[in-house]
Formats: structure tokens, C-alpha cells, sequence
């Protein structure tokens, strides 16, 4: 199995994607595991991960079983 790399700043940008749209998605929640997985995340994006957590716990944020939280115009 090859390993996961996530580009630089994914996740402080997932963090703003999550904050403007109040949605962690399924392709969120799988960067958040193969970020935490992979062992390289340092001490800030750990905040960004913690700050993520309390924001689904007092619900300022919801967990969506969609893949993105980007809506295609038809």
C-alpha cells in the first residue's frame, strides 16, 4: 500500500472550507485520519484538528455523509 501525503497547508485549509460551510465531509474525515495516521502533523494543525472537534461538539459544525461541501450548479 503506498502511503498518503497531503499537500502543504491541507489542513488549515480544510479548516476554513469546514468553517465557511459548518460541514465536515466524508473527504474531511479522511484527511483528518490519514493526517493523523501518517504521524507528521505538528503542533498547530494539531490546534486545527482540536478546534475542529470542539466546533462538532457544540455544534457549530455537523458531520455530512456527502463527499464535498462544494454544490455543483446544473
Amino acid at each position: 500500500m503506498s502511503p498518503i501525503n497531503l499537500l502543504p497547508n491541507a489542513l488549515s485549509e480544510m479548516f476554513v472550507q469546514i468553517s465557511d460551510s459548518g460541514k465536515v465531509t466524508l473527504a474531511d474525515r479522511y484527511g483528518l485520519m490519514a493526517a493523523i495516521l501518517d504521524g507528521s502533523v505538528n503542533e498547530e494543525e494539531m490546534r486545527f484538528v482540536d478546534r475542529l472537534l470542539y466546533a462538532v461538539q457544540r455544534r457549530r459544525a455537523i458531520i455530512v455523509d456527502e463527499l464535498s461541501a462544494i454544490r455543483s450548479r446544473h
